[in-house]
């Protein structure tokens, strides 16, 4: 199909300073939790960005010395000329396919606690680390400030020689020229101190060094927070934001501007719309004729539009949504905007990072596998073994989806049936609870092609038993049956069921989904640590319903700290009135109050309540699957050949988790899969 001309403003190319971007798309430096030590899988994952049609793919944070180093998070670095070789790899597969090749130089300061490299870690007036680390830093001397300027110089001139298009100077997120800019980190006295203009010298500097170095064939931006969320004791948009700007608006080639930290940055769905940071950023184009780039979770093209022809931004940033779908523009460009997998805003891909291994997705299961795995976004592998036989699978959650719809692609007759009418199983659920609305779009991408897709035959309301299931005549089953919701309390904290939870006033989350009725007092029990306790006690406090949590864990959606949602889940709650009883575990429940535990001293506490919500763990709904796998006979009489259960069905987890498994199963059907080899390519140091 042709390009909808009302997109076209954003296929214009842009100049930055002595390059041109192709398009208005930008990837934003990301993270991808493989860094230095993983350059193949790095830079064909940006590799497959180009592809996609971005105009500038760069790399993530870069680190320009062994002074700044994040151990054991992954980053990539510029140390020396093996990493100009190392980069180079990833330069020349992003300029394969026409975009402009970006870096982020990076020092960390207070961020960086070096726990690798045992350098002393710097500051500008010397603190604490950014986090509770025993090592406090070193306030920055002259010698250190020059070093730091050289510092920058050197690995700015490693990265032209690597091919790098655009260099950055790095202000943002908190990190090292960031410090000097806020005064909660800035006490200093000299001419790096105090007035604005002081604090923002050592960037002003760092930029005009840059440029002197390598401005004529390298365009130099800048990534600045302009905003840290914390009013006059950080800073502010309204303040030093719009000083910074002001006072270096020309000095750069591209201004890369967003707020502070990384939390606020990559706010999720559940606390933030698209383009949220519009408030704070939408200012600097109005102090700089320079090109700016943002940010703010963008998957539509529509948005995007409006924000270039109102002047708020010249280049649509993305960095989750490129992970989401790396073929954004180019689906754009197609006229096939409906063919986007958009970004849902669950932060699984920070929780990668934040875990210090390779990037995952939930609504793009093929990222992090392009290297090791030979994954691509949009092609699938071609239908191989089996290829006349139609498959079976029972269930259309999100593994089913995943599975039917890539079966489908190979090129495989599928048959997908499911026990209710309303095709999503889970998805069908979740996105109806607080702040999860986003995440249907899982649910919707894969609908929407599988609608597309001829070989594809539905069959709703259709509960297949073990009897109708040898006697349908498949040869190939998938089962992607679910999971459900314990009641009886076992979790992380409780190995075996709590004395009184058959009780008819205990409920689980499927419980509340389903609409049950609940009266309170409530006590919601929340073992599961990660968004679901939270999002039913915002419900039902939104309800009126007195509620009190009570976790194990030392905070509230302990594992939400991954997804940098912990801080505002709790704090969210805390605003609502919602009651917090955190490591204490659920010892049993007597139908009008309950007993807990404390982690540390076992002493007891007794809640008073009417109405019990357990979150703690699901068990499979496999029971279909173990009767097929048990009866060995009736498969051989049914001529069944592939019995598998998938996702939740096999192991529940998270919604990521099922995806992938129903997208690993699709990919692997009919291939010869050796159980004793490495299912992926591995990168390795071989010693001789």
């Amino acid at each position: 199909m042709p390009r909808n001309p009302r997109y076209d403003i954003l296929f214009q190319p842009v100049k930055i300073g002595p390059v041109t971007a192709r398009n208005r798309f930008y990837q934003v430096p990301h993270c991808t939790g493989m860094g230095y030590d993983l350059p193949h899988s790095v830079s064909r994952l940006r590799e497959l960005k180009s592809e996609g049609g971005w105009g500038v793919v760069n790399t993530e944070y870069c680190s320009m010395h062994w002074s700044s180093e994040d151990a054991p998070y992954r980053l990539c670095a510029l140390w020396d000329e093996n990493d100009v070789k190392t980069q180079s790899l990833t330069v020349e597969k992003i300029k394969r396919h026409g975009a402009l090749a970006g870096v982020e130089l990076w020092h960390g300061g207070n961020h960086s606690p070096n726990r690798w490299s045992r350098e002393t870690p710097l500051s500008p007036s010397g603190s604490t680390q950014h986090a509770v680390f025993p090592m406090q830093t070193r306030a920055m001397d002259k010698e250190d400030i020059r070093n730091l300027r050289k510092w920058q110089v050197d690995a700015a001139k490693r990265a032209k020689r690597a091919g790098f298009d655009i260099v950055y100077v790095y202000a943002g997120h908190g990190y090292l020229p960031f410090q000097f800019i806020t005064k909660r980190w800035n006490q200093r006295t000299d001419e790096y101190g105090g007035p604005i203009e002081n604090r923002a010298r050592l960037l002003k500097e760092m930029i005009e060094d840059t440029k002197d170095a390598i401005g004529d064939t390298c365009a130099v931006a800048v990534r600045l927070a302009v905003d840290e969320l914390m009013g006059p004791e950080g800073v502010q948009a309204a303040e030093e934001g719009e000083a910074v700007i002001s006072l270096l608006a020309e000095l750069p080639d591209l201004w890369d501007v967003n707020i502070s930290y990384v939390d606020n940055d990559s706010l999720s769905s559940r606390f933030g719309p698209e383009a949220h940071q519009e408030k704070f950023t939408g200012f600097v184009k109005k102090l700089t004729t320079k090109p700016v780039v943002g940010v703010g979770r963008f998957t539509s093209p529509d948005t995007m539009v409006d924000q270039v022809k109102r002047g708020i931004l010249d280049f649509i940033g993305a960095a989750r949504p490129s992970i989401a779908d790396p073929f954004i523009p180019l689906k754009i460009d197609e006229g096939r905007e409906d063919d986007i997998r958009e970004c849902i805003g669950c932060n699984i891909c920070r929780a990668q990072n934040n875990s210090g291994v390779p990037l995952r997705c939930t609504q793009n299961p093929t990222i992090g596998e392009e290297y090791r795995r030979d994954w691509h976004p949009e092609i699938m592998n071609p239908k191989n073994g089996h290829a006349d036989d139609p498959i079976l699978i029972v269930g259309a959650g999100p593994a089913g989806l995943e599975c039917a719809m890539s079966l489908a692609k190979r090129g495989y007759d599928v048959a997908l049936a499911d026990a209710a009418r309303e095709l999503g199983g889970r998805l069908n659920r979740e996105p109806k609870l607080p702040g999860l609305a986003a995440w249907v779009r899982v649910r919707d991408y894969r609908l929407g092609q599988i609608a597309k897709l001829p070989n594809i035959e539905i069959f709703r309301e259709s509960r297949m038993d073990k009897g109708a299931i040898l006697e349908a005549g498949y040869r190939h089953v998938i089962l992607a049956t679910g999971a459900t919701w314990r009641r009886d309390g076992t979790g992380h904290n409780n190995y075996l069921p709590v004395p009184g939870m058959d009780a008819a006033n205990v409920l689980t989350p499927d419980d509340i989904m389903a609409g049950k009725t609940v009266t309170g007092p409530v006590i919601i029990y929340d073992d599961d640590q990660y968004y679901m306790g939270g999002v039913i006690a915002e419900k039902l406090r939104s309800e009126d319903h007195e509620v009190t949590l009570v976790t194990p864990g030392t905070d509230v959606s302990n594992w939400a700290f991954f997804t940098d949602e912990q801080f505002k889940a709790q704090a969210k709650l805390m605003r609502m009135g919602v009651k917090l009883v955190l490591t204490h575990r659920l010892a049993a429940w007597a139908g009008d109050h309950a007993r807990f535990a404390c982690n540390y001293t076992g002493a007891e506490m007794r809640i008073d309540a009417v109405t019990l919500v357990s979150v703690t763990s699901r068990v499979s709904e496999n029971a279909l699957f173990q009767e097929l796998k048990a009866d060995e006979a009736g498969r051989k009489a049914a001529g069944i050949l592939t019995l598998k259960a998938i996702g939740d069905c096999d192991v529940p987890g998270a919604i990521v988790h099922a995806v992938y498994a129903g997208h690993r199963a699709a990919r692997e059907f009919g291939e010869v899969i050796d159980p004793d080899l490495f299912p992926f390519k591995r990168e390795l140091v071989f010693v001789k």
